[in-house]
């Protein structure tokens, strides 16, 4: 008996296997990305920094205005929430500027690592400054006064909004890649090279001890928007002015409880802007690098 309940189950595995044969192939990408729009196409560009022109009185009064006209941009997806510092957007660079995309999801990364070439379709988006830094995305309100400001577009809108081109290619990040020492953030545009991705080279942190942590979350650290900035020096120990450059790190990082190192170091992130202060955005704990020479 035990011989045809044997027989009788193969029998249905080998149907079963068969049936979902089709099924189960390899999945077919040749007529596009499984994210986004591929019907967008490539017409009406601008550059970055174009459009910062075409928007800059909106951007630099930190308001907002919803984009009307059918254009677009491109460029190179430089920054996104795998570390969990960067929450709700992507920083988008192309060889005139950056962007942040704001977008009201998580787990970006998945779809838009590092590297990828974007083309965003901007018509129905909106676009402002927030802290003069210019931003697309949504309309934020907050519900405790009222008052609006440049925000977060929907996820289910942000499906329609974009098309992925080619898979991604961290070369042409790090050929976007600016590096600076201490000295020459200076030279860095307010304007034009905010969300750009930067190598800050050869600086200590202020508060580093040994003991002290990025972004704690136990009220020992004032926080801002759930996020602590820490201070900077020079290799030589001088302080640099928080009211220049910081870095700010989320207590929602997977690195925030980490210890601050306590030797001389090179800083990759996005440098935004708030107001006149450069707030830099680690992307992971891979982008500080320890100097081991010393």
């Amino acid at each position: 008996m035990k011989k045809y309940i044997y027989i009788a189950m193969a029998l249905v595995s080998l149907t079963l296997s068969s049936c979902m044969g089709d099924g189960y192939a390899d999945p077919d990408f040749s007529n596009g990305a499984p994210y986004g729009d591929n019907e967008i196409t490539e017409t009406n560009v601008l550059s970055i920094a174009d459009l910062r022109t075409k928007y800059n009185t909106t951007i630099t009064g930190n308001s907002y205005v919803k984009i009307d006209e059918d254009i677009k941009i491109k460029g190179i997806v430089t920054g996104n929430d795998i570390g969990g510092n960067i929450y709700n957007e992507v920083a988008v660079q192309d060889a005139t500027g950056a962007i942040l995309v704001c977008i009201n999801a998580s787990g970006l990364y998945g779809y838009m690592p590092v590297g990828q070439e974007i083309l965003i379709s901007l018509k129905g988006m909106y676009i402002g400054g927030y802290g003069k830094q210019m931003e697309v995305g949504g309309v934020y309100t907050n519900i405790k006064n009222g008052t609006s400001s440049i925000g977060k577009i929907d996820r289910y809108e942000w499906a329609n909004k974009y098309k992925l081109i080619g898979t991604a290619n961290p070369i042409k990040v790090e050929a976007m890649r600016r590096a600076k020492v201490v000295s020459d953030v200076k030279e860095l545009n307010l304007d034009t090279d905010a969300a750009k991705l930067v190598t800050l080279k050869n600086v200590k942190f202020a508060d580093a001890d040994g003991k002290t942590v990025f972004a704690p979350n136990d009220g020992s650290v004032t926080k801002t928007a759930n996020a602590i900035n820490r201070g900077l020096k020079t290799a030589e120990g001088k302080n640099i002015s928080t009211n220049s450059v910081v870095v700010r790190t989320s207590t929602y990082a997977k690195f925030a409880n980490n210890v601050l190192p306590s030797g001389t170091v090179d800083i990759t992130g996005i440098f935004t802007r708030y107001n006149n202060v450069w707030q830099i955005l680690v992307r992971d704990e891979n982008d500080i690098i320890e100097n081991l020479s010393e």
